[in-house]
Parts: C-alpha cells; structure tokens; sequence
C-alpha cells in the first residue's frame, strides 16, 4: 500500500467532492471513509485509476450519507445521481481547498490546522504531535474549522495573501513531533505554485528554500541557537539556496514586488555572502527599507534596526530602535544586541538577562542567559 500515494490524492479528491456540491465537512467524512476503503482492498486489487476509484467511493459515500438524512432532502436533490464511474477529470481543484483552508472566518491556529488536514493529508494525530497539543484537542479544531467553512461556495477568486499567510505560519512551526511541518510548508508551497503563477507564491517558496537551507546550522549539537554571523556556511544546503534564488529573480522579473520577494531577497544576500563580514548590509538595508514601505510592520523596522547597526554603525542602529515600542517581541534582546556593539557591556549584560526573562522559546531564552553570562564574566576578569 503506497501511503504516500493516498497522501497525495486526499486533496485532490475532496476538491472534487466540494465542486460536485458537497459540503466541507460532510465531503471530508466522505474522503476519510474511501481512504479507509482503499487501505482494505487495494492490496490485493489495486485500481488501475487510484484517483477516480477513490472519488466514486467517497462520492457513494457522500450520497449514501446525505440520503440517510431527512433533514438534507434538499441537497440530495440538489447533488442528484452520482456520476458514472470512470476515469476522474483531470481539472485540479486543490487550489479551491487552499482557499477555503484560509477562509478569513477562520482564526488563524484553525486555518493551519485545516490546511494540513484537507490539503496536506496529514491524520489528525499527525498535526497534534506537530503542534504538542491532545489530540482530542486537535479534533475540536478542525471540526470547528470544518463547521465554519461548510457551505462556503467560491463565486469570488480567493485571496492569495491570506493563504501565503497560512502557509508561512505552517513553515515558522518549524519542527516538532513526528511531523516536519517546515519541510511540509515547502512541500504545499510548490504545490500551489504549480498551480497558480503568481510573483508572491513564488517569492514565499524561494523565502522557505533559503531559510530551510541554513537549517542544519543553526543548531550547536548540544541544542543551543546558532546566531547566523556564527553558523557554519559548509553546512548550508547549497542546492536549495541555487534553487531559492533562481524562483526569486524569475519572481521579481516580473516587477510586482511583494513582501515575500523582499524578504527572499535579505535571505538571498544572506545566502551569498561567504563570511558574515562579507554580507551586504548596504542593500539590506535598502531591501528593509522596501519592506517597511509593503508592510509597514514594526517587526520589520526592528530587523531594520539590526542592518542599520552592521551597515552605519551601533549609534545608527540604536538611533532607529529608538522611534520603536519597547514591548514588541524581541526589542530588548536587539537593544542588548545594539549596546553590546556600540561597547556598553554592563547595559548590555542587563538587558539580555531582561530579554531572557521574556523569552518564551526555551532555547532563545537559554540562548540570551548565555549572552549575559558571558558579558558579566568577561566584565569581571
């Protein structure tokens, strides 16, 4: 039984069902009852279309569900006889599913959550080890999810920037569990730039190659964070960087710049330094300053902060976090970042021990008690 087969045609096939007529939730039960259906008989008879035997099944499923019901007499009028078996149609509807994934009534923990389950075809207790919740838990979410987004017709296109959305947030989860949910972001990413040329897609795949490329240097072997001036560049994957770069000048060819190209683009110049004191802070700091003129984040100011320091010097980059708001996430630890550079060692050590006590990822706090502790010993000899 080729799972990864099955993985692969889950989306695919409940697109179908949701163009027939069928509604998310009940189209996803359909789905799930065929797939076991298949994991039962396809090892000895395996189908010559797996994708059309999986949608007649789901589609009888469907029907035989609807017609058990008194209270769906309208839709099975509306949805009728089921088609003839044969050779499923060609069309790809999981563009569809991407957007109804991202619907903006949906928060965005339950956007992700969905995403995974109708478009990723991961198992519910996949996404919960993923995401180190119960998987009781877990099952609420998506139903609620699938409750919210049922009945939902697509007489609009959808909106592309909410789905870039989710699918960043799928790739920031990173790693836990049994589930790569990085690695499965670049893998639904590809899918819908398959699907859809659009500059952005392409500049969010080529903004997950180059930071996956890094990947595995950014962790010491003991656990503890890597900072990027010190990781080492031999163990970047080269290949994905090669391959983030090319999608990302074909991107920006097109000349409708959008903030995943920018922020593909810092990457890049990342990427293609060969030291950390090689990098070309000059144009990241321009590409920043293209980023504030998108987005207008405070995050991305505050990351502007930090090339500002490397490209004019401490007292510029200390002059730019100042316009900022002391409680965004990470201030204090760029602000000890900025005076350590600038040779205040003492404030320095205090505000990384600050920032250690609002950090709440376990190695980024561990990380900047190591900073303190290592400029109030250096103070002390």
């Amino acid at each position: 039984m080729d799972e990864g087969l099955l993985r692969r045609l889950t989306p695919h096939v409940l697109a179908v069902l949701v163009r027939r007529g069928a509604d998310f939730a009940a189209a996803e039960d359909a789905v799930q009852d065929a797939l076991v259906e298949a994991i039962r008989v396809w090892p000895a008879d395996p189908p010559r279309d797996a994708k059309g035997w999986l949608v007649t099944v789901a589609w009888r499923r469907f029907l035989d569900a609807t017609r058990s019901d008194a209270a769906r007499r309208r839709r099975e009028d509306r949805v009728d006889e089921q088609p003839a078996p044969g050779p499923a149609p060609a069309t790809d509807d999981t563009l569809q599913l991407y957007f109804l994934c991202a619907h903006p009534a949906l928060t965005p923990s339950s956007a992700v959550a969905l995403t995974l389950r109708a478009v990723g075809g991961l198992t519910t207790r996949q996404i919960a080890r993923a995401y180190l919740v119960p998987e009781a838990t877990m099952a609420q979410r998506i139903s609620r999810a699938k409750r919210t987004v049922s009945g939902v017709r697509f007489d609009r296109p959808g909106d592309v920037a909410t789905v870039l959305r989710v699918l960043y947030l799928v790739f920031n989860e990173g790693y836990s569990g049994d589930v790569d949910l990085a690695a499965e972001a670049i893998r639904l990413t590809r899918q819908l730039a398959a699907a859809i040329d659009h500059p952005e897609v392409a500049g969010l795949l080529a903004l997950m190659l180059l930071h996956h490329a890094r990947r595995a240097s950014r962790t010491a072997p003991d656990g503890s964070l890597v900072p990027l001036a010190e990781q080492d560049r031999a163990r970047w994957d080269t290949a994905s960087i090669a391959e983030g770069v090319e999608i990302l000048q074909a991107a920006l060819a097109v000349d409708r710049l959008g903030e995943y190209q920018a922020q593909a683009a810092v990457a890049a110049l990342h990427a293609d330094a060969p030291t950390a004191e090689e990098t070309d802070w000059v144009q990241i700091v321009e590409w920043y300053d293209e980023l504030v003129r998108l987005t207008d984040s405070p995050v991305v100011r505050l990351n502007r902060a930090v090339a500002v320091c490397e490209a004019d010097g401490p007292r510029a980059g200390l002059a730019a976090l100042a316009a900022l708001d002391g409680s965004l996430p990470r201030h204090t630890a760029v602000a000890a970042y900025l005076h350590e550079r600038d040779g205040d060692l003492a404030t320095a050590a205090q505000l990384y021990a600050e920032a250690a006590h609002k950090a709440s990822d376990l190695a980024e706090r561990d990380h900047l008690v190591r900073q303190a502790a290592r400029l109030n010993t250096g103070r002390r000899l």
